[in-house]
């Protein structure tokens, strides 16, 4: 069994069970090791977790990493990021769950060192947020709440998009991008 698919298990079973309910045998059962095999490859549920997290953060950041080198002006990139982020969560959603639902379950040592690389990620959507700013594209008066605002409406869907449904992902990014991008306000046509 690989790390990877070890990863893959937890993180399905976490979602599923939540952090504190599962255990270290569930994990082992779910890719047919031996619990003892299973701390051959990590000493402990809460770094398995912090791996899931990890794991999770790394896809994200990689892939906001190649919306901001796109060559477009800010509005673009952030409708595009924003589609991006959430085919990705939805596309992934046992990792996005552990990763927005379990990261408090993290012991103090641990969740030091997945607060950086979560910063990391949530910087890049600051940033992004201050470019549009800086070009006179966006106003809004603080780039870090607008960013945290922003995320915090796509990580919902997590908790009520369901695939059988009407709405793609397509569509859910548009609307939240309109909604973000021109606000609820109806604005005079020019005419």
């Amino acid at each position: 069994m690989t790390r990877d698919g070890i990863l893959e298990a937890a993180a399905q079973i976490f979602s599923e069970k939540g952090y504190h309910a599962a255990s270290m045998q569930d994990i082992a059962q779910s890719v047919d090791l031996q619990k003892a095999s299973l701390y051959h490859h990590f000493p402990s549920k809460q770094e398995i977790l912090l791996a899931v997290l990890d794991r999770a953060l790394d896809i994200l950041i990689a892939n906001m990493q190649q919306v901001l080198e796109l060559p477009c002006p800010p509005d673009q990139k952030l409708s595009q990021a924003m589609l991006i982020y959430l085919h990705t969560m939805l596309d992934n959603r046992e990792l996005a769950a552990v990763l927005l639902l379990e990261h408090r379950s993290l012991e103090p040592e641990l969740q030091s060192r997945h607060i950086p690389r979560r910063d990391r990620f949530e910087r890049l959507w600051r940033d992004l947020i201050q470019e549009g700013l800086d070009t006179g594209v966006f106003c809004c008066m603080d780039a870090a709440l607008s960013a945290r605002g922003l995320l915090g409406v796509m990580n919902w869907t997590i908790t009520w998009y369901r695939p059988e449904g009407t709405l793609r992902p397509e569509i859910i990014a548009e609307q939240f991008s309109n909604l973000f991008l021109n606000g609820l306000v109806t604005r005079p046509k020019d005419g």
